[in-house]
């Protein structure tokens, strides 16, 4: 028996008419060998699902029959509204070990594809995984996998006869391969890495900054899942005193609304507390649920009276939520680019082995602010540049948040080189098609 929790994808408690527990779902598995889960019956059971607790239950396609879908997959395709591009289904197993165990079996760092210039970008790499022992770190480019070039390798990617699993090997452990790249002072390295199993801490790295007379703590945050309460805390206990609080959301998809929730409350709780967090919004036959800023487990309170966060396209759902549910409390100051826009989210429901992840509720503050389907906006442009690792002076996103606390402006020289760069930053901005958290896992290696 499991205990399934909201995400935002998921909320920290169940739905109003079930009970005000801490878990979304419990029960046992049916046996997958009964009747209760052949495709045809879970198929039906997902549609029961999505009529009555799925957020866009008026907009499902009429005349679905369950009968006629190979798998539950397609049928959640069949069903869901057209606006929904973030519903998916996950295994039992794929729920356990990225939300849970938070652990996958790979060389333990994120990549960022560079087509033009022939290299993948290393966007972080996870503590005590095979990569960081290789000597891999943010900003560094890799150049070559299995003494084939990336540029060969993107080659035949794109024409379709190579895939990523090909370049990096299948997720499984033992798998080899030789990975040439180029650090950003331009040594070249290589090194024959092997996969092991990798826990993905959620706390990247944590610094501290003097900006003329004020300490200013910074902490990189990559997700929010189960051991991030812990990996929080850690990240507090050293910030205590700082004067202003610099997050770094730019690549956190998003997870428990829970652990969003801690973050914000332990940032601000003096102009928090007894506030309203958020509040979920159901379909019509649901009651809307507030959720009140709590610490949960938190445990340092840096009580700052401004925030700031910087942000990209990848700063999702549970991210966004840090910014709009403080929003009304205390100033927020965001840096970089607007975030994917998610300000729904899911229930966790199991049907047999598969865990479902369709939408069941809208998130508003406590000023009734919720629509940001497009993203929410940036208090300051600016590109994410990788230029080496976390806490580099050179970081646009950093030195911009850096810039604003100690001139209280924008680092770009006027309103029309900010301009500018949002220009270039909406050109860049690419639709979603899938939630970002399971693009986000699909870029880890």
């Amino acid at each position: 028996m499991r205990n399934y929790q909201r995400l935002a994808f998921a909320l920290p408690f169940v739905l109003a008419a079930c009970g005000g527990t801490e878990s979304a779902l419990t029960g046992d598995s049916p046996l997958l060998g009964n009747g209760q889960c052949s495709v045809t019956a879970q198929n039906q059971r997902l549609k029961t699902f999505m009529e009555r607790s799925y957020l866009w239950n008026t907009d499902i396609p009429a005349n679905v029959n369950p009968q006629n879908y190979s798998s539950i997959y397609s049928m959640l395709d069949a069903l869901r509204a057209p606006q929904d591009i973030f519903s998916f289904i996950l295994t039992e197993q794929e729920y356990q070990d990225r939300f849970v165990d938070a652990v996958f079996f790979g060389f333990g760092f994120g990549r960022r594809d560079n087509v033009d210039d022939g290299v993948i970008e290393i966007r972080y790499v996870y503590a005590d995984s095979p990569a960081e022992q290789a000597g891999l770190n943010r900003g560094d480019r890799i150049t070559a996998v299995s003494d084939v070039s990336m540029s060969e390798w993107f080659s035949r990617i794109a024409a379709g006869t190579a895939s990523f699993t090909d370049v990096f090997g299948p997720n499984e452990d033992g798998i080899e391969r030789r990975i040439d790249w180029i650090e950003p002072d331009g040594t070249e390295r290589s090194a024959l890495i092997r996969k092991t199993q990798v826990e993905t801490n959620t706390v990247m790295a944590t610094e501290r900054f003097q900006v003329d007379d004020k300490e200013v703590g910074y902490f990189v945050f990559d997700s929010f899942l189960q051991r991030s309460e812990v990996d929080l805390n850690n990240a507090f206990d050293q910030l205590i005193g700082v004067d202003e609080l610099v997050v770094d959301l730019r690549y956190n998809s998003g997870g428990l609304v829970r652990v969003a929730n801690q973050l914000a409350s332990q940032a601000a709780w003096n102009n928090v507390e007894n506030e309203v967090f958020v509040t979920f919004q159901y379909n019509a036959n649901f009651d809307d649920q507030d959720v009140m800023f709590s610490l949960g487990p938190g445990i340092e309170r840096l009580n700052v009276n401004r925030i700031y966060v910087l942000t990209s396209q990848q700063s999702c759902s549970s991210s966004e939520l840090v910014i709009n549910s403080l929003d009304p409390h205390i100033e927020v100051v965001t840096i970089g680019a607007p975030t994917c826009g998610k300000p729904v989210g899911q229930q966790p429901t199991q049907i047999c082995d598969k865990i479902i992840y369709a939408i069941t509720f809208q998130t508003v503050n406590s000023a009734g602010f919720g629509d940001y389907f497009d993203g929410l906006p940036v208090t300051c442009a600016a590109t994410d540049t990788i230029v080496g690792d976390w806490g580099d002076s050179g970081d646009p996103l950093l030195a911009g948040a850096l810039h604003h606390i100690e001139t209280g402006s924008c680092a770009a020289s006027n309103a029309f080189a900010d301009a500018d760069i949002m220009m270039s930053l909406e050109a860049k901005r690419l639709p979603l098609t899938q939630d970002p958290l399971l693009t986000k896992f699909e870029t880890r290696h």
